[in-house]
């Protein structure tokens, strides 16, 4: 769908028409759900989030600025709703983890007080990252390295249009990118 398909969607809708709504829909889920997933990590969460963005799209329709890009509108509104859906959900897990906490035992340390975890040799680090799943090579990037990822290679965005969207220098957009693409590269993909 390009720029003035959108608009005249959003147009349509703004009058009511629900199958505007479905052309979007259609254009669009894969892309808004990609969104919410890196940054929620997680299917059902991501599900009920991208479910409910139509629904906003829906009703705020009539606030949409044409001219603007709509794909950078769509992913500013999905990435916000995850983050608030995080902000209000964490809060919940955090606050009934403290809880939680509060009244469980303590564990202890092994003897000498701390934790030991054992080093990988270099063959089986070898083994393991020829074994890698591109998901799984996703998942080593920080969080916001497999936004930008999934922004400018399945989003097809300009680094200034994530820049906008994330809120940060576009110098760290390409910085954060890069350094991700190191790593996916050391895993063997391109």
């Amino acid at each position: 769908m390009n720029e003035q398909q959108f608009e005249n969607a959003v147009s349509r809708m703004v009058q009511g028409d629900k199958t505007a709504l479905r052309e979007i829909y259609e254009a669009y889920l894969g892309y808004v759900y990609r969104i919410v997933y890196e940054i929620l990590q997680n299917k059902e969460n991501a599900e009920d989030v991208t479910s409910e963005f139509f629904i906003r799209l829906w009703d705020k329709a009539e606030q949409f600025k044409p001219g603007g890009g709509h794909k950078g509108y769509l992913a500013t509104m999905a990435r916000n709703m995850a983050i608030d859906y995080l902000r209000k959900y964490r809060r919940e897990e955090l606050t009934s983890f403290m809880q939680d906490a509060s009244s469980g035992p303590e564990e202890e340390a092994p003897e000498g007080g701390r934790f030991i975890k054992e080093a990988a040799t270099e063959d089986i680090e070898q083994t393991v990252i020829q074994e890698m799943t591109i998901n799984e090579v996703l998942a080593i990037l920080k969080p916001a390295e497999r936004q930008i990822i999934s922004m400018k290679v399945l989003g097809e965005l300009t680094f200034k249009e994530i820049s906008q969207i994330m809120e940060i220098p576009i110098g760290t957009v390409t910085w954060k990118y890069q350094n991700a693409m190191k790593k996916i590269r050391r895993c063997g993909y391109e």
